[in-house]
């Protein structure tokens, strides 16, 4: 028993950390502690001053949930955990649904509709793209002109081929996909929008546009059969009524021509064109129900969003959070700093237990 105990005591001394030897050892470089801090002070102030501002405008909405089935309630069940069931607001059989939405904006097809978009800042006296406003009119750190060869000309906006987009127009599209992000809530599918620019306005306005395609192409999407059907039923109906105005036309020109006519073949043929102008205008009647039923049918597949936050011009900046940038690096600083001089001193192996 004796022996263990020396044994745990002689351990425990050899794993045991002199933190008076490290101590004195930080006191013996503090010198150079007065010389990494304030420079990395200074370099990193002068860096996050380079770093342009920008502005988060946020938007989040609530799509329409679809006609549940009776398993609906085990499906919002189990996408509290994560888990979809493929109920959550699919129960139309849409196949895009709100867990696409970020995928959806992300696409090249998406990103390069907001080329176009016409966006304006507040001393601006004219409005232009969001293309050119990416490319020419963002501000950029002073060191970026060294890196990229001084300052680069005016780049003109060119045709967009979504199949193969140039290099100024990928990289105007990767800019869109970093400042405009979509996320849904998997619980309760809350689309939530963000856009984040250099101009608190274009921001808003952005989001604000983003919003209204995302609107429009849900709409479209899911009222494209509808509409089709109805587009059909109509092209049915304009035909219906043709035919019923020859058939009734032909029965008055009929009828006007053989007005004193008692003969039974002329009877029949009355009787005959009766009977089909009649038809005519049964089928062309029972078109009509048909349109009143397809344009009812468009507006009930019609989605609705109902905005919780609309787009409001960002008042304060979203970053850079410049304080902490600093703090950050001052941090990392004094570690490195302690590291080398623990290092000088032998004491960062014992600290770190290597020896």
């Amino acid at each position: 028993m004796e022996e263990n105990k020396n044994i745990i005591e002689n351990q425990s001394e050899e794993s045991s950390i002199d933190f008076v030897a490290i101590w004195k050892a930080i006191l013996k470089h503090r010198k150079l502690y007065y010389k990494v801090l304030p420079v990395t002070f200074i370099f990193m102030c002068i860096y996050t001053l380079s770093l342009p501002n920008y502005y988060k405008c946020v938007v989040t909405l609530a799509p329409e949930m679809g006609k549940s089935s009776s398993g609906s309630g085990l499906a919002a069940l189990a996408s509290s955990f994560g888990v979809n069931l493929g109920g959550g607001g699919n129960a139309a059989g849409d196949a895009i649904t709100p867990m696409l939405y970020p995928d959806l904006m992300n696409s090249v097809d998406f990103k390069t509709s907001l080329f176009d978009v016409k966006v304006q800042r507040k001393d601006d006296k004219a409005p232009m793209t969001y293309y050119d406003y990416l490319m020419n009119e963002q501000k950029r750190p002073w060191w970026s002109g060294f890196f990229g060869l001084m300052k680069r000309e005016k780049a003109e906006e060119q045709p967009v081929n979504t199949f193969e987009l140039t290099k100024e127009q990928e990289g105007v599209a990767k800019a869109i996909a970093a400042n405009v992000v979509c996320n849904v809530d998997k619980k309760t599918n809350v689309i939530i929008i963000e856009v984040t620019d250099q101009d608190p306005r274009i921001a808003a306005m952005m989001a604000d546009t983003v919003q209204t395609r995302l609107q429009d192409f849900l709409t479209k999407y899911r009222t494209n059969k509808a509409r089709h059907d109805l587009a059909y039923i109509e092209s049915l109906q304009k035909q219906a009524k043709k035919a019923y105005e020859h058939a009734r036309q032909l029965y008055v020109d009929y009828m006007d021509s053989n007005q004193n006519m008692i003969l039974l073949s002329a009877m029949q043929k009355q009787t005959d064109l009766e009977n089909e102008m009649q038809l005519q205008y049964n089928n062309y009647n029972a078109l009509n129900a048909q349109v009143i039923d397809a344009k009812a049918r468009v507006q009930e597949v019609t989605p609705a969003f109902t905005t919780l936050q609309s787009a409001t011009v960002p008042l304060r900046k979203d970053g850079p959070k410049r304080s902490l940038i600093v703090l950050g690096f001052l941090f990392l600083a004094t570690l490195v700093t302690t590291a080398w001089a623990l290092h000088k001193e032998d004491q960062l192996k014992p600290l770190l237990g290597l020896s």
